[in-house]
């Protein structure tokens, strides 16, 4: 019976994750919160009723391409066009400056400079589904600040996901360092992608315009080319999410773009994505928190905040945003949720991060995540008063 105790693993991680999740929303805290929860309690760090396994494993790599595709699928080329050049100055600095942040804490703690340009990658990340979330319930989402914010995150992710894809090509395991040949391949790669992909989006329009009864297999058609990308992707020494991001990329601009989205939505809440933030919390190892680790991990959260707060403010500045504006897309920019997680994941998965230091980039995910709703109110809170007083 051992070979089918996966079924009992996954009953209990789907269970688990969506109970934590409801719980976490009763405390206004994100789901993503709750599945985290759920993988720490349920793994060997707590109560052990599930050890990691292949299973897990590799269904959780699935949930994770899931989530890049998914991610792909909701850019807005619109918005990223609306808000233009400063979006794009305002990412590179908040891409930048964590960057170095990441890479200077990381050079106390180990000596390998792969290593360390890694825990800079990680801390590029942004994700701003929370913040979306807290600027809608305050009716800011639509402003100037919550537009920039929108287009800078759209473009943090297409630099965060090619640092990620060179970063994994010279250092993982089982690479040669070899700059240039690397370089080549990601090249041809993205030409592969983007000549391939114009073809497949003239395909799906085809698709769409044929009776209603194919309708329904446009989504798998469209999973399909997700996967096949992913592992083009792989051939190629780029990590898989890549492909799978630039998958929801080249479908996003398609009438029927939401409907796909919609399908995906549900094998990716129903089974795979509850499977991928559990399996990090599994993969927990309290044993290794040393009081080294507990120091790194406070220096790390706060090094992620302030380096989001200042590159994003500073670049905000230069495209002459105001101070308080500049302070609001900064602290708009905090939150690193799943997108942090998936790229620390990768990167344990390739030898580019050690495991002592994947309980501590857990805690800055959850604590930034926690953090930034209450950030963006104290930000906008002090204008709406000002206007209070005014009137």
């Amino acid at each position: 019976m051992e070979e089918y105790r996966f079924l009992l693993d996954i009953a209990i991680i789907l269970a688990a994750t969506k109970a934590l999740g409801l719980f976490s929303k009763k405390f206004s805290l994100p789901p993503v919160v709750g599945a985290l929860l759920a993988g720490i309690l349920l793994g060997p760090a707590v109560f052990h009723v599930i050890s990691p396994s292949d299973s897990i494993s590799k269904l959780a790599e699935v949930g994770v391409i899931v989530l890049m595709f998914e991610a792909g699928l909701e850019t807005d080329i619109h918005e990223l066009k609306k808000s233009g050049v400063a979006s794009f100055v305002i990412a590179l600095l908040g891409v930048l400056i964590p960057l170095l942040g990441g890479f200077v804490v990381g050079g106390f703690y180990q000596k390998d400079i792969m290593h360390n340009v890694f825990i800079g990658v990680v801390l590029t990340a942004t994700s701003v589904s929370i913040t979306v979330e807290t600027l809608q319930d305050m009716g800011k989402l639509k402003g100037k600040v919550g537009t920039t914010i929108l287009g800078a995150a759209i473009i943090d992710d297409i630099l965060g996901i090619i640092m990620l894809s060179i970063i994994t090509s010279l250092g993982g395991e089982g690479t040669n360092n070899a700059i240039l040949p690397t370089l080549g391949k990601m090249l041809l790669f993205f030409v592969i992608a983007i000549l391939g992909g114009i073809l497949v989006h003239y395909f799906f329009k085809w698709l769409a315009t044929r009776q209603e009864e194919h309708r329904r297999r446009i989504p798998v058609f469209a999973f399909a080319f997700c996967l096949f990308l992913s592992f083009i992707s792989e051939l190629f020494g780029i990590a898989d999410i890549t492909g799978a991001y630039i998958a929801g990329v080249v479908l996003c601009g398609l009438t029927e773009a939401k409907y796909i989205l919609s399908k995906v939505e549900v094998v990716s809440y129903m089974l795979i994505t509850p499977i991928f933030f559990a399996n990090i919390g599994l993969d927990i190892q309290v044993s290794k928190m040393t009081s080294s680790m507990l120091i790194f991990t406070g220096i790390i959260t706060l090094v992620a905040i302030l380096s989001k707060v200042i590159g994003c403010g500073l670049g905000a500045k230069l495209c002459r945003y105001t101070g308080k504006e500049g302070l609001q897309i900064g602290v708009g920019m905090v939150c690193r949720g799943e997108v942090a997680l998936i790229v620390a994941n990768k990167g344990l998965k390739v030898g580019l991060m050690k495991e002592e230091f994947f309980a501590p980039i857990v805690i800055m995910v959850i604590v930034t995540t926690l953090l930034t709703p209450i950030l963006l109110k104290i930000v906008f809170h002090e204008k709406e008063e000002k206007k209070k007083v005014a009137a």
